[in-house]
């Protein structure tokens, strides 16, 4: 008997599959390429790989227990349930995307491709999934926990974040708001934002640290290295990008954390344009335009990453 009703499967189309959709056809879609000087073979190894991939998982996760395919185009309306069983067949970015959807509930992460795709968040083959999925379903797998930022809006709008939220403009024009931090309040007028969890800080965040030490090495300074959160914090990690002094504006709050019993509050003062936008993906935002206040801090829910076992 297992505590487990469902196994979703969730997928996500491949560079080819997308390349189909906006020409029509795949020999549109090659003409195309292949007259831009692009390699196709590329994109079709590619493609066959994943679809090969997908082929063997279905037989291997063929244990009896009710299965449900799903594009990840699907995942922000998908109801999902308290007794369901995810797997996602990578690349990283579908974990990050899924787990969002899915939060508290096991999730197996798959790389279809490890020729291809590096997979720090896929630690499991297509061979080794149907003993991942057995140790869920045996309640005997190690999950490592891993915590989400959440943005929360006056109105209730929330966004929950993977691995990092950024608050700003569409464009690259400055971002102009009032951010409040362990009490302290200043008027600023930067590059946005950016707020990373765990998981996010060896990524976005990290290219932060990166310039830094590159400007601080110019003027002769020191900067250290960049700062690496355990996947589970119980923090954040914020950080003001390009902040711009005037007499309008001021340059006091720059970086810190943000502990779980707190928040950072940033206050928008930008008539349009204004977004704060989940994981790198703009399409994944809520506005943020005068009058509005957001509330950025670390969420109640987490994400569950099953892991191999450890070693005997």
């Amino acid at each position: 008997m297992t505590a487990f009703d469902r196994l979703i499967v969730v997928t996500r189309h491949t560079r080819l599959d997308d390349l189909i959709v906006r020409f029509n056809t795949r020999s549109q879609a090659r003409f195309y390429l292949e007259r831009a000087g692009n390699d196709w073979s590329e994109y079709e190894a590619e493609h066959d790989a994943y679809q090969e991939a997908l082929s063997d998982l279905r037989r291997h996760l063929d244990i009896g227990l009710p299965r449900q395919f799903l594009d990840r185009s699907l995942a922000p309306t998908f109801d999902f349930r308290a007794h369901d069983l995810v797997v996602a067949v990578g690349q990283d970015g579908l974990v990050a995307n899924v787990a969002k959807y899915a939060t508290g509930l096991p999730l197996v992460a798959v790389n279809p491709d490890p020729e291809r795709f590096d997979g720090i968040l896929l630690p499991f083959t297509v061979r080794d999934a149907e003993a991942a999925v057995v140790t869920v379903l045996e309640e005997r797998a190690r999950v490592q926990r891993i915590t989400f930022a959440e943005a929360t809006l006056r109105d209730g709008q929330r966004l929950l974040a993977f691995n990092d939220l950024f608050i700003g403009t569409r464009g690259h024009v400055s971002a102009r708001y009032r951010i409040t931090a362990g009490g302290v309040r200043e008027t600023q007028s930067s590059s946005g934002v950016l707020v990373s969890t765990g998981v996010g800080s060896t990524g976005w965040m990290s290219s932060v640290f990166n310039m830094a030490r590159g400007v601080a090495g110019l003027t002769g300074g020191h900067s250290g290295a960049p700062i690496r959160l355990p996947w589970d914090a119980d923090r954040l990690l914020y950080a003001v990008r390009e902040p711009f002094e005037s007499r309008h504006s001021r340059v006091g709050i720059v970086a810190g954390y943000v502990e779980r019993e707190d928040q950072l509050l940033i206050e928008s003062q930008m008539p349009s344009n204004g977004v704060i936008f989940s994981d790198g993906m703009e399409a994944d935002f809520l506005a943020f335009d005068s009058g509005a206040v957001a509330r950025i801090g670390v969420a109640p829910e987490c994400a569950m990453l099953v892991m191999p076992q450890a070693a005997a």
